[in-house]
């Protein structure tokens, strides 16, 4: 029986058992359903400290309201599933969000954002024996690679084991592969992804090389900075690949041309839908309801 979120204190305290009953009888579904396509919302951003949404530093620190929009989300037509952190999974397991949904538990959040061991992305969130255990339906995992930084070799080793765990589960895995780097070189700045195409081909090649077998591997790639070269870098692979969403900035303008960049490469062959986070759940003008039914029009 499903609970109200100002409910959830009390049976949290009181009944922590009753997350594991949730999980036990969740209604599943296929990975894939009839569309053939999926929509995935994405809430995984707060257990890495990253809590801003365009000006907004705290925007996604409030855990009602960020539970409020993902119910609102899912609750949309057309809208497959969530990506969350095992605390934001649980809370909507317990609010009875996710019959009929795709579950993707998010496994590593140890690359806090700003901190001296970003890249070095230790696997503090769920392990695949918690995603088999909770009956979720896949895992999705971060992979930073800065060259010039050998914290991203350790994540890339802990990577491929996971997708090996994973795979004797038969349990699908997101891969979010990037080339990254430092602004102010390898002792600090901030780490910024490089959207080139070049960087994107690579990175798609690295990660669809990881681990013992590839046979439950997914793509989970950004839309190079320039979209036309799109084509091109997702015939690096031939593994099924979902669109990241990411920051489309502060304004309606750029939220628009956010949602052509992902028009154009959901055409392509390899990619299958599209997981999209904060500029659906807090959008830059409208509602939550309309952010997602017009990302979901793209499909």
């Amino acid at each position: 029986m499903s609970i109200s979120i100002s409910d959830l204190v009390t049976v949290r305290s009181r009944h922590p058992e009753a997350i594991g009953e949730a999980a036990a009888r969740r209604v599943r579904r296929p990975l894939i359903g009839d569309s053939g396509r999926l929509m995935i919302v994405a809430a995984d951003h707060p257990a890495r400290g990253a809590l801003a949404v365009g000006g907004h530093k705290l925007a996604m620190a409030n855990r009602v309201e960020l539970l409020e929009r993902l119910c609102v989300a899912l609750s949309r037509p057309g809208v497959d599933g969530v990506l969350a952190t095992a605390d934001i999974l649980e809370d909507l397991l317990l609010l009875g969000a996710l019959d009929g949904k795709v579950v993707m538990g998010s496994m590593n959040r140890g690359g806090l954002a700003g901190a001296s061991f970003e890249l070095d992305d230790r696997f503090t969130g769920h392990r695949p024996q918690d995603i088999e255990r909770l009956r979720f339906d896949a895992g999705k995992l971060l992979l930073r690679i800065d060259y010039e930084d050998a914290g991203s070799l350790t994540t890339m080793v802990t990577t491929a084991r996971a997708i090996d765990d994973m795979a004797e589960r038969r349990l699908p895995v997101f891969v979010e592969p990037f080339i990254s780097r430092r602004t102010g070189g390898k002792t600090g700045g901030k780490v910024v992804n490089d959207l080139s195409a070049e960087a994107v081909t690579k990175s798609i090649a690295i990660a669809s090389g990881l681990a013992g077998t590839s046979a439950y591997t997914w793509l989970k790639v950004p839309v190079t900075e320039d979209a036309d070269e799109m084509a091109a870098v997702m015939e690096t692979s031939t593994l099924p690949a979902v669109l990241l969403g990411g920051d489309v900035g502060k304004s309606p303008q750029d939220q628009e041309e956010a949602y052509e960049k992902w028009r154009k490469a959901l055409g392509l062959p390899t990619v299958q839908g599209l997981v999209v986070g904060r500029s659906l759940l807090y959008p830059a003008e409208g509602s939550v309801e309309a952010a997602v039914d017009t990302a979901v029009g793209l499909l």
